[in-house]
C-alpha cells in the first residue's frame, strides 16, 4: 500500500494555503514523476474510495466537510480547553473543545465528539465540540515527581502530555518519598471537578539524579529493557560457533589495508574502509560492512526481538542495543586485528570522482587500525606519530577521494543542513556541568560520503534487478511548502525566487554559513521538508539527490540494514530470481511503518533526556546570560535557541520590553507599535535565565536589554484649558 503518498496528499490538502487542484495538478505539485504516477494514483484512489478526499465541482480535489461527529486524538491545553485532531481530515481542520466539553479526556486519547456550529467569521463556518466518549486511552501510566500537599500526595507528571497533577494514596506501599521519581498508574481519570487518581507502581529514584532521569525517559518512551534468556542463549551460541578460519566461501582480504573511523566511545564498529588504485589508475573504494545476517537468521527469536526494537537507542551515557552485546560489541564488531565476516561493496571511480563500476562480495577482513575522528583529522594535519605508513597513506587517499565524491554530489544537488549539536560535559556524579560544540572535523564527512555511496550502490543494484527492498525515502517537498519557505525567507530579507529549487536552497545555505541567521534559516529549510522514513517505494532521497537509496551500512544498530543484507546474501548466493521471491514474501510496508516509529521514539527519547539534563544545570544558573538566536515567533512570545547548549526557551510577550508588541503574520515578525522595532527570525539576542521548570521542560528567558520603547505620555493640557475646564 502506497502509504507515503497518502500521507503527502493529505498533508498538502490540510495546508491553509491549499487551492483546490485537479488530480494531475496535485501530482505535479507533489513532484510525482512519470515512473511513480501509478503509485500516486493508487494512493489517491484509495483515499477517494475511503471518503478521505473528494472530487468536487470543476474536478478539483478537496477534503470532505466537517461531519456531525468527529473521531480524533485529543490535545489538551494548560488553560483547560483543547483540540481534537481528526483521524479523517476535513476542510475545517482541528476541532476546538471548550473547557466544559473535555470530559475526562487526556492528551493523546482517541475520542468521539459532537460537533456544534458557532456561526461564521470572515465567511468561514466556526465549529466547537463536546467530547462524548473516550474510545482509546493513549496511556494509563505516567512518570512524575512525588510531592506532598497539605491534603494529599500528588505526582507532578513529566513533560507536557498530562497537564494536571495526579493524586495518589498509600505512598508507603512502595516506600516512596517526597521528591522521588515514580511511575503512577491511573485508577480514575480527571474531570472538570476532580484530579486524576492513581497508584504508584514503581519508584525510580530521587528526581534529578542521572540514573533516575535515564530510567524515567526509558519508561516514558517504552524503550526496551534487557534481552530475554532465549535471545541471549541464541546470541551466545552464534558467537561461540563463529569460525573465521572456515571462510564460508568468502573472499579472504585479511591482508588488505583496512581501517575503521568512529567516535572515541564507540564499541559497535559496523563499517571499515579500504582504498586502492587499479591497473588503469582508477580509485577502487571498498566499504566493508559487518555481516550481521550471518549471525541472526530470519524468523529466529533474536530476529523477532531485533525487529521489535527496530534500532539501537543512544542516550547520553547509555546505549540500548538492538542486538545483545556479545554480538554488537563482539563477533559482529569490526575490531582491529580480529578476523570478521563482512559484506563488501567495491566502487570504482575515475579521476573526477564519477562512478564507473560496482561489485559486491561476501568477505573476511582484519582491520589494521581503529581511529577516532579526531585522530584521523590529526593525521590529515600531519600528526602521524605512532601510526604505520600504510595507515597514514590510506587516510590521505580517503580524504582525496571523499572531496571528489562530495563535489560530485553537490553538483547533483545534495543538500547539507548545518544544525550543530552540543556535546555534554559530565562530572563524576553524572550531572551535566557544561557543553561544547560537537566535533565536526572533515573525517566525519569522509565516512558520511563513503556510507552514502555504499547505500546508493546497494539500492541501485537491487532496483536494477527488480528486487523489492526496504528503502530510505525522503520525498521531494511539495510546491506549496516551497512557496511558503520562500515567503518566510523573503520576510527575513533574503532574495530568492517564489518557487525555489534545490540549487537555490544550496546557494542559500552556503550564503548563511557562519552568520547569525544560519540556525534560523537551516531550521526553516528543515521544517519545509518531509521527514525521511522507511518504505518500499520508488521515491528516492531528496536531500541526498539520490534516485535509489536504502540503508545498508549499519546492520548492528538498524533493522532496515539487516533486511537489506539478507536480500543481498540471497542475491549473491542464489541469484536475482530467488531474491525477488524472498522479498515478495515480506510485508515491507508494515515493517517500514514500525521501524520508522521506533526510530522516532529513539530520537525523541534522546532529545528529551538531553533537554532534561541541560535544564537541570540551567536551573542552578538563574540570572546568567545566554547568547541565543530567534527561531520562532508567536502571538504570545518569542522562541529562541541557545547557541551553546542547543536548547530552546521562551521570551514571553510581556517580558520583551515596554512596547506594545503585535505578531504580523504577513511580514513574519513581531512589531513594536510604539518604536516600530521588528523582531524577525534569525536575530541574535542576549538573554538572562528567568526561570526553569524541569518537569514541564520549560525555559523562560528575558532580554538583557529591554526591546522597543514605552508609549509616550499624553501631553498635559495647557493652563488656559485647565481654567476653562474649572469654569
Amino acid at each position: 500500500m502506497p502509504r507515503v503518498y497518502k500521507d503527502r496528499i493529505l498533508k498538502l490538502l490540510k495546508q491553509a494555503e491549499y487551492q483546490p487542484l485537479k488530480p494531475a495538478q496535485l501530482a505535479k505539485t507533489l513532484g510525482v514523476d512519470a515512473d511513480a504516477y501509478e503509485e500516486f494514483k493508487q494512493a489517491f484512489d484509495e483515499l477517494r474510495h475511503a471518503g478521505h478526499v473528494i472530487i468536487g465541482a470543476g474536478n478539483v480535489v478537496t477534503l470532505p466537510a466537517m461531519a456531525g461527529q468527529v473521531v480524533g486524538r485529543f490535545r489538551a491545553n494548560p488553560k483547560g480547553f483543547g483540540f481534537i485532531v481528526p483521524l479523517e481530515p476535513n476542510r475545517h481542520g482541528d476541532l476546538f473543545i471548550p473547557p466544559d466539553g473535555t470530559a475526562d479526556a487526556m492528551t493523546g486519547d482517541v475520542v468521539m465528539a459532537k460537533v456544534k456550529r458557532k456561526g461564521k467569521r470572515g465567511g468561514e463556518t466556526r465549529y466547537t465540540g463536546e467530547i462524548l466518549q473516550v474510545l482509546e486511552r493513549a496511556n494509563n501510566r505516567f512518570v512524575g515527581t512525588l510531592t506532598r500537599h497539605p491534603e494529599t500526595w500528588l505526582v507532578e507528571p513529566d513533560g507536557r502530555a498530562f497537564i494536571d497533577p495526579i493524586a495518589v494514596d498509600d505512598v508507603t506501599a512502595k516506600n516512596a518519598r517526597e521528591k522521588d521519581k515514580v511511575v503512577v498508574e491511573i485508577l480514575s481519570y480527571p474531570t472538570d471537578r476532580y484530579l486524576a487518581r492513581g497508584v504508584i507502581v514503581e519508584v525510580l529514584g530521587r528526581a534529578g539524579r542521572y540514573d533516575t532521569e535515564i530510567a524515567s525517559v526509558i519508561r516514558r518512551y517504552h524503550l526496551p529493557g534487557e534481552f530475554d534468556a532465549e535471545c541471549l542463549e541464541q546470541a551466545r551460541g552464534a558467537a561461540a560457533q563463529f569460525a573465521p578460519q572456515a571462510g564460508d566461501g568468502r573472499e579472504d582480504i585479511t591482508d588488505k589495508v583496512i581501517l575503521t573511523i568512529d567516535p572515541p566511545d564507540a564499541k559497535d564498529f559496523d563499517d571499515a574502509i579500504s582504498l586502492d588504485v587499479d591497473a588503469q589508475g582508477r580509485w577502487v573504494l571498498g566499504i566493508h560492512i559487518a555481516d550481521v545476517s550471518h549471525f541472526v537468521p530470519a524468523g529466529s527469536p533474536l530476529d523477532e526481538e531485533a525487529r521489535q526494537r527496530g534500532n539501537s537507542v543512544y542516550l547520553p551515557g547509555k546505549t540500548i542495543p538492538m542486538l545483545p552485546e556479545v554480538l554488537s560489541n563482539g563477533v559482529c564488531s569490526l575490531q582491529p586485528n580480529q578476523e570478521r565476516f563482512t559484506k563488501s561493496v567495491y566502487i570504482t571511480y575515475d579521476d573526477k570522482g564519477r562512478v564507473r563500476s560496482r561489485r559486491f562480495a561476501n568477505s573476511i577482513i582484519r582491520s589494521k587500525a581503529r581511529l577516532t575522528y579526531t585522530q584521523a583529522d590529526r593525521v590529515l594535519k600531519g600528526h602521524t606519530k605512532g601510526l604505520k605508513r600504510n595507515v597514514i597513506d590510506l587516510v590521505a587517499r580517503m580524504n582525496e577521494l571523499s572531496r571528489l565524491i562530495e563535489a560530485q554530489r553537490e553538483e547533483n544537488g545534495m543538500l547539507h543542513l548545518d544544525l550543530p549539536e552540543p556535546e555534554l560535559d559530565f562530572d563524576a556524579s553524572g550531572r551535566v556541568v557544561d557543553a561544547h560544540p560537537a566535533d565536526d572535523c572533515y573525517p566525519h564527512t569522509i565516512i558520511e560520503m563513503f556510507m552514502v555511496e555504499a547505500n546508493e550502490a546497494t539500492a541501485s543494484m537491487l532496483d536494477r534487478s527488480n528486487i523489492a527492498v526496504m528503502r530510505r525515502v525522503h520525498p521531494e517537498p511539495d510546491a506549496l511548502s516551497m512557496k511558503n519557505l520562500a515567503k518566510l525567507l523573503r520576510a527575513m530579507g533574503f532574495h530568492i525566487p517564489r518557487n525555489p529549487n534545490r540549487h537555490t536552497i544550496q546557494d542559500l545555505l552556503a550564503s548563511v554559513k557562519g552568520r547569525e541567521e544560519s540556525l534560523a534559516v537551516n531550521l526553516a529549510v528543515l521544517r519545509s521538508f518531509e521527514k525521511a522514513e522507511y518504505a518500499p517505494l520508488h521515491i528516492g532521497h531528496y536531500a541526498l539527490a539520490s534516485k535509489h537509496y536504502c540503508h545498508f551500512t549499519s546492520p548492528i544498530r538498524r533493522y532496515a540494514d539487516l533486511l537489506v543484507h539478507r536480500l543481498l546474501q540471497c542475491y549473491l548466493t542464489e541469484g536475482a530470481k530467488a531474491a525477488r521471491e524472498t522479498s515478495a514474501g515480506q510485508d515491507l510496508t508494515e515493517t517500514g511503518r514500525h521501524i520508522s516509529f521506533t526510530e522516532q521514539c529513539a530520537e525523541d527519547a534522546e532529545r528529551e533526556l538531553v533537554s532534561v539534563l541541560i535544564l537541570q544545570m540551567l536551573s542552578k544558573r538563574i540570572g546568567e546570560e545566554l547568547s541565543c538566536v530567534v527561531t520562532g515567533l508567536t502571538g504570545f512570545g518569542v522562541f529562541v535557541q541557545c547557541q551553546k547548549f542547543g536548547i530552546e526557551g521562551l521570551i514571553r510577550l510581556e517580558d520583551l520590553g515596554p512596547d506594545h508588541w503585535q505578531y504580523e503574520q504577513k511580514s513574519q515578525c513581531l512589531l513594536g507599535k510604539n518604536s516600530g522595532e521588528a523582531i524577525r527570525l534569525g536575530r541574535a539576542i542576549k538573554v538572562h535565565i528567568a526561570s526553569v521548570n524541569v518537569p514541564a521542560r520549560q525555559l523562560n528567558l528575558v532580554p538583557v536589554e529591554p526591546l522597543g520603547q514605552a508609549p509616550r505620555p499624553a501631553p498635559k493640557p495647557r493652563r488656559k484649558d485647565r481654567k476653562r475646564h474649572k469654569k
